[in-house]
């Protein structure tokens, strides 16, 4: 082995710690910054070490190293740019975005190798295999990530999508995959197999994705996610890199077992959500088909929840997306200030789900600085209920469905957050719309419930102002 080789393989070795211990690292929001930041340094390695070794290896022409740097500017600016200006509320998407160039290019890579090497060559099963599954995996991230992206961006419609045929068209993809393997493994000497591939792969991501709600985009989001780590790890196999390898297998893994863990937290299979029909998308201030709106609805001010408030002893803050839609997360740690400040305890109940993607609510409050140790999880959370004096609901809603508890209904056996178990509870919605799952939420009917029904920022801005009243 080369002095060359040898140090190549350190680096990229010591790449390799680093997804490790950033990936361990982001267990928790405490440390999450530092291992994102530790992951990207491995990736910085790499990505440096093998420039040196294109170049020791004098094997790439000018235009290759223009269209290179080409590609390392485009993608940087980007990236740079994108990530830092976008809202805290479109941080789903940005990820689904990724998720779909991490697919494209990784079947980019297996396309270019199959046409370079495949054309009147015999090529061995430890090439096709990968190669294959590279471009196949890769294809169905890179559609179904776009469509993901649509969805969550508001640019597709959130409710489940078919048409007539939809079904006949998937077996169709999926038996033209696999046909379209058995070619390129059994015959590979020709570039029709592996077109064939690619289409089939892009036309099955597109109609895995449609019928998905918007309800299941979470889970989605992390197992689209997982796609992308195992087509570049694939890809990392298909040009020998060991890298690639590491670190897709390190996000499939993390992804998979994610997916899972959100699955569970919604009680339902994978395979179920795949199958789609769950979510309904947004309501848009229907109330679901077959829902009855309850009329025993105690409606409340921002005066009379200033006054609750401020004579609280402990408080739990429950986020939704409403709230992220509203993009109120500054007004809501101004209040939960406000009142630490005047000695009262409050705490932020996050479920796994609320939100577009897994960690949503978490990223949204650390990007305003709520105390990392005033977030707790469902468990945690569920334990404190019963000793909390005002639970303050904000633009959530299956999450904290007692439906849930009851057998025969769409999110029957799916773990809520107990607000119900509150001494009091204040709901901010700006109607009665039904959630995802398309049920009312008898908890706006309980008796120690009332609703406030106004758009998240400017509902918290009026509180504020008269929990300030109270307290001075």
């Amino acid at each position: 082995m080369s002095l060359l080789k040898t140090i190549a393989s350190l680096i990229y070795l010591l790449s390799a710690v680093c997804y490790v211990i950033g990936v361990h690292m982001m267990r928790s929001p405490k440390t999450a910054r530092n291992g994102n930041l530790l992951s990207g340094l491995g990736m910085a390695m790499a990505v440096v070490m093998i420039l040196v070794e294109i170049i020791a290896k004098g094997q790439i022409t000018l235009i290759g190293w223009t269209v290179l740097f080409a590609g390392l500017l485009i993608g940087i600016l980007y990236g740079v740019i994108r990530a830092r200006k976008v809202p805290m509320t479109d941080v789903p998407q940005l990820v689904s975005l990724f998720n779909a160039v991490g697919g494209g290019a990784a079947a980019t890579i297996g396309i270019f190798d199959y046409t370079h090497e495949a054309v009147g060559t015999s090529l061995s099963l430890a090439f096709s295999i990968p190669v294959l599954l590279d471009i196949i995996i890769g294809g169905i991230t890179f559609s179904g990530s776009l469509i993901a992206t649509g969805k969550l961006s508001g640019h597709v419609p959130g409710k489940p999508i078919s048409f007539p045929g939809d079904k006949l068209i998937n077996g169709l993809a999926v038996l033209a995959i696999i046909v379209a393997g058995v070619w390129m493994i059994g015959f590979p000497s020709a570039y029709w197999p592996m077109v064939l591939a690619l289409l089939a792969s892009l036309i099955f991501g597109l109609l895995m994705t449609l019928p998905i709600g918007g309800a299941d985009m979470p889970v989605v989001v992390s197992l689209l996610n997982a796609f992308t780590g195992l087509a570049v790890a694939f890809a990392g196999f298909v040009i020998d890199n060991q890298v690639l390898i590491i670190a897709g297998a390190l996000v499939g893994a993390a992804g998979t077992i994610l997916t899972l863990q959100m699955a569970e937290a919604m009680n339902r299979s994978v395979a179920n959500i795949i199958a789609g029909g769950f979510g309904s998308g947004d309501s848009n201030g229907s109330t679901g088909a077959g829902a009855e709106v309850p009329t025993n609805i105690k409606k409340t001010t921002p005066d009379d929840v200033g006054m609750q408030l401020a004579y609280a002893h402990n408080v739990m803050i429950v986020p939704g997306y409403g709230l992220a839609a509203a993009q109120a997360q500054h007004e809501v740690a101004e209040l939960a200030k406000l009142l630490t400040d005047a000695g009262i305890n409050v705490n932020y109940a996050i479920h796994p789900v609320a939100g577009r993607m897994p960690g949503h609510m978490n990223v949204l409050l650390a990007d305003v600085n709520v105390p990392y140790d005033q977030m707790k999880q469902l468990d945690e959370a569920n334990s404190m209920f019963e000793n909390t004096d005002v639970s303050l609901v904000i633009g959530a809603n299956d999450v904290t469905n007692p439906l849930a508890r009851e057998k025969g209904n769409a999110i029957s056996g799916m773990p809520i957050l107990d607000v119900d178990k509150s001494k009091s509870v204040v709901v901010i919605k700006r109607s009665m719309s039904t959630g995802y799952a398309g049920v009312q939420n008898p908890l706006f009917s309980e008796d120690q419930t009332s609703m406030m029904f106004s758009d998240a920022k400017k509902g918290l801005q009026e509180i504020i102002a008269a929990t300030k009243g109270y307290l001075d």
